[in-house]
This record gives C-alpha cells, sequence and structure tokens, in this order.
C-alpha cells in the first residue's frame, strides 16, 4: 500500500532533523566536508533514498574516503536513518559522496542536473570489517 501524503510529509520530517545532524556533526570532524542532501520518490521508499555527501574538493573527498571517513559518514549515516525510523540495508548501497568540484566541472555548478543522475558506482561500498555486521 502506498504511503500516504501525511506519512510521506511525517517521514522527510524525520530525516530531515536526523540527517541534520548527522551533516553538522561531519562538518566538524571530516576536513573538506560541506553538506548534505537526500532525494527520494515515495512510490518505492525506502529503496528509493539516496544521501549524498558533499565536499569542497575532489582532492579533500578522495582523501576522507582514502582515510577511513567514508565508514565514519557511512555510520552517521546509518544513525541517522535509525533515527528516522528508516530501515534501509545494506545503507552504503543508499549513500553517495560527490564535491563542489566536480559539480561545477562536469554541470556547470547545477546541483539540480547532477542530482538528477540515478544511483550509480559513485556509491561507496566499504569492506566488511572483520567481526562487524553489515551495513
Amino acid at each position: 500500500m502506498p504511503l500516504s501524503k501525511r506519512d510521506q510529509a511525517q517521514i522527510e520530517r524525520r530525516l530531515i532533523a536526523t540527517l541534520t545532524e548527522a551533516c553538522e556533526t561531519a562538518k566538524a570532524d571530516i576536513v573538506g566536508f560541506c553538506w548534505l542532501t537526500h532525494e527520494v520518490d515515495y512510490e518505492v521508499f525506502p529503496s528509493s533514498l539516496r544521501i549524498i555527501w558533499v565536499f569542497d574538493t575532489q582532492a579533500n573527498k578522495d582523501q576522507a574516503l582514502a582515510s577511513g571517513q567514508g565508514e565514519r559518514m557511512l555510520e552517521l549515516t546509518a544513525v541517522a536513518l535509525n533515527e528516522a525510523d528508516v530501515l534501509v540495508s545494506p545503507v552504503s548501497a543508499h549513500v553517495q559522496f560527490d564535491s563542489e568540484e566536480a559539480c561545477q566541472r562536469a554541470n556547470g555548478g547545477n546541483w539540480q542536473q547532477r542530482l538528477s543522475r540515478p544511483l550509480n558506482s559513485k556509491t561507496f561500498a566499504p569492506r566488511p570489517r572483520k567481526g562487524s555486521p553489515r551495513r
């Protein structure tokens, strides 16, 4: 059964609140991280949910991911989704990393155009650590 407009609005408010908290935490802890956003098609929720973490430069994004900060952002995302009562598994299938620099270069800074592309190979899929639960 499709979600009612009321249910969609409640989920959206919870996502905004919890993802904002994750964003503020990351801005304080992760060099070059600027903002995040999410997109969802409630006709196919929660499978359509996509969270995009945006860095200022490609170099800062690459450095953060190489130094294990991608895991931290996945943890922050998992906590936010859990607090919003949104269950997806694995969380990594719904997370993407990008940069202002890449958007400027490829889309002239037009984020609406850039975000309209489908979730693809830019999705981050970390290797599971020994003894850790799969996200």
